[in-house]
């Protein structure tokens, strides 16, 4: 069975479904496995992962832990002596 078919045959059987109960199940597996973002190595995200990056991201700043773009400009600036 190819992509097509499966995805006709799903269609198919989501239409016949009567408990809402069931289609939020779905619904919710589907949500997980939609990649809505890549990481700068190229790993895909899900939505949840990518939130809760966002929220490690945004506790990282309200602590601190960060690195200015003056900061970083001067570490940089060290790598390439370093050369």
């Amino acid at each position: 069975m190819n992509i097509q078919s499966i995805k006709l045959d799903l269609v198919q059987k989501l239409l016949s479904v009567k408990d809402e109960l069931v289609l939020k199940k779905i619904n919710k597996i589907l949500d997980k496995e939609n990649v809505v973002a890549y990481t700068v190595e190229g790993k895909p995200l899900t939505l949840e992962q990518y939130n809760k990056k966002l929220l490690t991201a945004e506790k990282q700043v309200k602590t601190g832990n960060f690195l200015t773009q003056e900061d970083l400009e001067k570490k940089s600036a060290k790598w390439k002596e370093r050369k």
